[in-house]
């Protein structure tokens, strides 16, 4: 994992079926110019994720990679309703494991996280693993046995996600510097009420090696905002 890669990941959550992912990528594909060292991650949801998987192939577009929304805890067996990661590794190269919406609304422990990771990391995927404020400390200490390079942290306060109140990106940046004491070797980008008016400042604190996106990722255009953003372009 190059030490000064920036990464635009877009969630998409419980939203669009396969015709309608294919808008976004053809939207997306008609503004996308691929850039060094930038990757950009799309997380559909798993009802379209091995179609959308095939249809990114036929645009060739560089740098642009799929993330699953979520992973079983529990290897490939006799788990009703789960999705193993031996089951999504090759359609998928990242997985979002313990959104705050995970940890909210379906009750996932530090634990639950920690054992998702660690079916991931064994499946050759790259976590993006979710923390927020004011609990941190915990979700992060739930992740010392995982002994890996590859793990993105994704750092989103409470009050972003839930309330969509934006943090000051000199919170953010007090935020970043403590999660990088805690993992210095894993890149950390920020998440939480971003729109396409306020992601160049996230996109310029310090630390912050990339943008995730969950209701401004819907778009095509906006999320192309949150590239350039990130990029640094004009």
């Amino acid at each position: 994992m190059g030490e000064h890669k920036k990464y635009v990941i877009g969630n998409w959550k419980s939203y669009k079926r396969f015709e309608e992912a294919q808008q976004w990528l053809n939207a997306f594909a008609k503004l996308y110019k691929p850039v060094e060292d930038v990757q950009v991650i799309i997380a559909p949801t798993f009802l379209c994720l091995e179609r959308v998987g095939e249809y990114l192939q036929s645009l060739k577009l560089d740098n642009v990679a799929l993330a699953a929304q979520d992973i079983s805890p529990f290897p490939k067996g006799a788990y009703t309703g789960a999705i193993a990661a031996d089951l999504v590794k090759n359609m998928v190269d990242y997985v979002i494991v313990g959104h705050s919406e995970r940890r909210r609304y379906f009750h996932e422990t530090s634990q639950d996280i920690g054992n998702k990771v660690i079916e991931a990391v064994d499946a050759d995927l790259v976590p993006i693993v979710c923390v927020d404020q004011p609990y941190a400390m915990s979700q992060l200490t739930a992740l010392n046995d995982v002994d890996t390079n590859s793990v993105i942290i994704a750092y989103g306060p409470v009050e972003a996600l839930n309330f969509r109140i934006p943090q000051s990106p000199e919170k953010v940046k007090e935020a970043v510097e403590f999660i990088s004491q805690v993992h210095p070797k894993w890149p950390i980008v920020y998440g939480g009420a971003l729109h396409p008016d306020n992601v160049r400042e996230y996109s310029k604190v310090v630390g912050v090696a990339g943008l995730f996106a969950g209701s401004a990722s819907l778009d095509a255009d906006s999320f192309y905002t949150i590239f350039k953003a990130v990029t640094g372009a004009e």
